[in-house]
C-alpha cells in the first residue's frame, strides 16, 4: 500500500482494466501534510485536476528566489482558475505558460535572452494527450506570448484538413510563424518592447564576455581570461532556459507545454528544444498499450535535449512500476552518460513529470471516481525552480531544488517529487499530497 496523507490507497485503475499499485515508497522519502484549503469548498464544485510548473533549470540565485517562487505561485494559480471553469488541460497549461511568459524574471516571451543580433526570437510547443495532437513554433519575433501560437496551431489542426486537401501546420518558425499568428488574430509585439532592463544588460555583459573571450583566443590579452571566468561565475543567471507546465484535468486528460527565448546570444534563427517533438514537451492519454497518462516538461541546454529526446524518454520510463527509479535511470542513462552526448563533459538539463491513473477508492458510495497523481522533478543543472497545485487547495506550493554541496553540475543529478490523490463524486472533491525528498542517496 501506499501511505498517503489523507489515508490508504486502494487499487488504482485505468480507464479499461484494474492496474496494480506501485511499490511502497521509500523510508527515506518524507510527508508533509497538506496545507488547508482558504476558500470555502462551496465555490469549488467538483473542480478536480493538478497543475506542475517550472521556471527554468540552470541557477536561481538566492536573491532572486521569492521573484522565481511568486510567478510560479501565480502560473499555478492561473492554471487552477481554467480548471475550476471547467477548462481541459490544455487549456489550463496554455494559461499557466502565458503567465510565465508575461514574468520579466524568466526566459521566456517578456524578457527573453537577447541573440548575437541583439534580437528575441522564441520557441515553444504544446502537446494534448487526449489526441496526441502538437504545436509549435521556432525562432519567432513580435509575438509576446509564443505559447498562444502553439496552441493554435494545435486547435487549427484538430479541425482537419485545409482548403483543396491540404495538411495543416504544426510547427512554423520565423517571419511565416510571426504572420500565420496575426492572421489568426494573435497580437504582435514589437521586439523592442519585449526586452527588459535584466535581459538588456545581460546582453551587454555577454557581449563584452564575447569580446574577452576573442582576445583571449587570440592571445592579446591574457590576464582578461581570469576576468572572464570570473564574470561568468558571477552572472550565473544568464544559464536559466525555458519554462514549462504541465496538467491533469478531471476527466484524467493529460497536457505539456514549454516556452524559451532561448540560450544566450544564440545564433539568429536557431531553434531550441523548446519547439522540437519528444524533445521540449510531451503527453500522452492512458492506452491498452500504457496503463499510465504521462506529460512531461524540459529545460536546460536545447542541444542536449534535442539530441536525446529527453522529453518521449522520460515519458516511456513513466510505464515502469516505480515512477522515482525509472526517472532516475532515464536521467542517468538517457541523459548524462547517453552515447548521443558521449562528447560533452557537461551535460545541463532538467524535466517535470507527471503519471496518473484512475483507480477505486475504498468509499461507501459507487459514486467515487479518484485520479492518482505522482509528481517528478530532477535536474544536473545548479538548481531548477518549481510551483504545484491542486484544484483543491488554497495556494500553490513552490520549492527551488539545488544540487547537494559538492556535486558538480552537469555531472550530478537530483531528484524530488510528491503525490496527489484527487477524488470526486457529486459535489464532494478532495486532494492530499505527500512531498517526496531523496536523501543525498538519491544524488547520482
Amino acid at each position: 500500500m501506499w501511505r498517503c496523507a489523507g489515508g490508504v490507497m486502494e487499487t488504482p485503475l485505468n480507464c479499461a482494466e484494474e492496474q496494480q499499485l506501485p511499490p511502497p515508497l521509500p523510508d527515506s522519502w518524507s510527508t508533509v501534510t497538506p496545507q488547508e484549503p482558504t476558500t470555502d469548498r462551496k465555490d469549488k464544485g467538483n473542480a478536480v485536476g493538478f497543475v506542475l510548473v517550472h521556471a527554468g533549470a540552470g541557477y536561481h540565485s538566492e536573491s532572486k528566489a521569492k521573484e522565481y517562487k511568486h510567478v510560479c505561485k501565480r502560473a499555478c494559480q492561473r492554471a487552477v482558475d481554467r480548471l475550476k471553469a471547467g477548462a481541459l488541460a490544455v487549456d489550463a497549461v496554455t494559461a499557466a505558460l502565458v503567465e510565465l511568459e508575461d514574468s520579466p524574471f524568466t526566459n521566456a516571451g517578456m524578457g527573453s535572452n537577447l541573440n548575437l543580433s541583439g534580437e528575441i526570437e522564441c520557441d515553444a510547443s504544446i502537446m494534448d494527450g487526449k489526441s496526441l495532437h502538437y504545436g509549435a513554433v521556432g525562432a519567432v519575433s513580435g509575438i509576446n506570448n509564443p505559447v498562444l501560437v502553439a496552441n493554435r496551431l494545435l486547435s487549427e489542426a484538430q479541425k482537419g484538413k485545409l482548403s483543396a486537401g491540404r495538411i495543416p501546420p504544426c510547427f512554423l518558425v520565423g517571419r511565416g510563424a510571426h504572420d500565420w499568428a496575426v492572421s489568426h488574430g494573435i497580437p504582435p509585439c514589437p521586439s523592442e518592447k519585449m526586452a527588459t532592463k535584466f535581459s538588456l544588460s545581460a546582453y551587454k555583459r555577454n557581449k563584452h564576455k564575447m569580446e574577452l573571450a576573442e582576445k583571449v583566443e587570440t592571445g592579446f590579452n591574457h590576464h582578461s581570461k581570469k576576468r572572464r571566468q570570473a564574470s561568468e561565475t558571477e552572472n550565473g543567471s544568464g544559464l536559466l532556459d525555458t519554462v514549462g507546465a504541465i496538467v491533469v484535468d478531471r476527466e484524467g486528460n493529460v497536457a505539456a507545454a514549454v516556452s524559451s527565448g532561448g540560450l544566450a546570444m544564440k545564433h539568429p534563427g536557431r531553434v531550441g528544444q523548446a519547439a522540437h517533438h519528444g524533445c521540449g514537451c510531451w503527453a500522452e492519454n492512458t492506452s491498452t498499450l500504457n496503463p499510465y497518462s504521462t506529460a512531461v516538461s524540459t529545460s536546460g541546454c536545447g542541444e542536449h535535449l534535442i539530441r536525446t529526446m529527453l522529453a518521449r524518454e522520460c515519458s516511456s520510463a513513466m510505464q515502469c512500476e516505480d515512477a522515482h527509479q525509472a526517472l532516475l535511470e532515464a536521467m542517468q542513462n538517457k541523459f548524462i552518460s547517453s552515447p548521443f552526448l558521449a562528447s560533452e563533459d557537461c551535460v545541463l538539463g532538467g524535466v517535470i513529470v507527471l503519471r496518473c491513473c484512475r483507480y477505486s477508492d475504498a468509499q461507501p458510495s459507487a459514486d467515487i471516481q479518484a485520479i492518482l497523481v505522482e509528481f517528478l522533478w530532477s535536474h544536473t543543472t545548479e538548481s531548477m525552480c518549481v510551483g504545484y497545485m491542486s484544484a483543491q487547495d488554497g495556494k500553490a506550493k513552490t520549492h527551488i531544488s539545488r544540487l547537494p554541496p559538492g556535486a558538480v553540475a552537469g555531472q550530478s543529478l537530483a531528484i524530488e517529487g510528491g503525490v496527489c490523490r484527487l477524488t470526486e463524486g457529486l459535489n464532494k472533491a478532495v486532494s492530499d499530497a505527500l512531498h517526496l525528498v531523496d536523501q543525498p542517496a538519491g544524488h547520482v
